[in-house]
């Protein structure tokens, strides 16, 4: 059977580290989306606040089965 996928991008965030940032993002993903099948992370950022990182920030593609 032919399966059909919607790609979608998402922005974690975490005052820890790029993982956590982008395990929150397909956590918190999930919690609203079925079926979720694979999550790449695609860029890294920080917030930087009077010259102190105050969060790391993970951007994610997460593609999951499309439902007509």
């Amino acid at each position: 059977m032919d399966s059909t996928y919607k790609v979608i991008e998402l922005v974690g965030t975490s005052p820890n580290s790029w993982e956590e940032a982008g395990k929150n993002a397909v956590e918190t993903a999930t919690k609203s989306l079925k079926d979720l099948r694979v999550a790449e992370a695609v860029e890294f950022d920080m917030k930087v606040e009077g010259g102190k990182v105050t969060a790391f920030r993970t951007k994610v593609k997460v593609s999951f089965k499309y439902q007509t």
